[in-house]
């Protein structure tokens, strides 16, 4: 398996791989891949965080790191993680985020967000966001809203998390 930085080429192959990977989710409301497209056209979007994993010439997963600001910081939100189903419990979602991770902290950020199980997250590093004095625009559990600390040597934020418009969360 490799992992790559998506092309325009890739855009149709990933829409599929997020539409077949959220097709069983249990917390999906089946537009993911719609979201994708639309924070590609957005500011938030960073290309170099619009990664794939390739196996046999064929795209198995994709994850995307997008702009968010808590406060006066601009920091990451993962979302959405997509890996095929046939693909799924093979550790291709926890590459997609380590080489993430990897070049997050390369291009300067200090935290990620996500929302999600705490099981699949919590094994990437993440915590409830509140620990770093995180806090979601949204009602969550608090084990639901995650963040990491990419850089040990961040401060700790303290504020509410301003996601691209292209999430409808106001």
């Amino acid at each position: 398996m490799k992992i790559r930085q998506e092309n325009r080429k890739d855009y149709g192959e990933v829409y599929n791989v997020i539409k077949q990977a959220f097709l069983s989710a249990e917390h999906s409301d089946g537009t993911e891949q719609d979201l994708v497209v639309a924070l590609r056209k957005g500011v938030s979007f960073i290309p170099d965080l619009s990664l794939v994993s390739v196996e046999n010439n064929k795209i198995i997963g994709h994850i995307l790191f997008t702009k968010i600001t808590i406060g006066s910081n601009v920091e990451l939100a993962l979302a959405p993680l997509s890996v095929l189903p046939d693909y799924q419990k093979r550790g291709i979602g926890s590459a997609l985020i380590t080489e993430g991770h990897r070049i997050a902290k390369t291009l300067g950020y200090d935290y990620s967000v996500v929302l999600g199980n705490p099981r699949v997250y919590g094994k990437a590093g993440y915590v409830p966001a509140s620990t770093y004095g995180i806090k979601p625009p949204f009602a969550v559990r608090d084990e639901n809203f995650m963040a990491i600390k990419l850089n040990r040597d961040a401060k700790t934020l303290e504020g509410v998390v301003k996601y691209d418009n292209a999430f409808g969360i106001d």
